[in-house]
């Protein structure tokens, strides 16, 4: 079995020049992926959080992640804007209860994953936990990806980025990597 670091790097490198913009963030990408295909393997429902900007990428991963041709096993995933579409306006205490409410319905058995400006008001509740995913744009953040909104080739980059985590998430299903190397 290959490690995961090795094996990122490989995968990297098969794309081409397409992807190698993440050769040089391949230590920040692993560090934060390895965290969550391990929340995902024991079992967890990913709660999926944009920012307004990034809803289309939402709505990319909810069809993409469990479409039948996966032929793998279904992840549990849900859209925070499914589940309470008011997500965009609540601040104080309905945070906190929205937050209450997900860990009832889902038994605390949840993580969050945000895409999105970190200064945006839809990550203030991803960012209160270390177990979140955080692919954050415009701000450094501990246990995140970071990316620059500004950059020209931004939603090619997330495309990739996706299509590297549902590569890493097969290999990992599939005993293909060793994430705890």
């Amino acid at each position: 079995m290959q490690e995961f670091i090795k094996w990122t790097l490989d995968s990297i490198r098969e794309e081409g020049s397409s992807l190698s913009w993440l050769e040089e963030s391949r230590f920040e990408w692993t560090a934060t992926i390895t965290q969550v295909l391990k929340q995902i393997l024991a079992g967890k429902t990913i709660v999926l959080v944009t920012d307004e900007n990034r809803k289309w990428f939402a709505h990319y991963i909810i069809t993409a992640l469990n479409k039948p041709s996966t032929d793998r096993p279904m992840i549990s995933l849900v859209s925070i804007d499914n589940v309470y579409p008011s997500y965009g306006t609540v601040d104080g205490d309905a945070v906190d209860m929205l937050d209450d409410m997900l860990a009832l319905s889902y038994k605390d058995d949840y993580i969050y994953w945000y895409i999105g400006r970190g200064n945006d008001n839809r990550a203030n509740l991803p960012k209160r936990y270390d177990r979140s995913y955080l692919w954050l744009m415009d701000e450094d953040y501990q246990n995140a990806f970071s990316m620059r909104s500004y950059d020209p080739l931004l939603d090619i980059k997330l495309l990739q980025l996706y299509r590297l985590f549902d590569k890493s998430l097969n290999a990992v299903l599939f005993g293909e990597v060793n994430i705890d190397e």
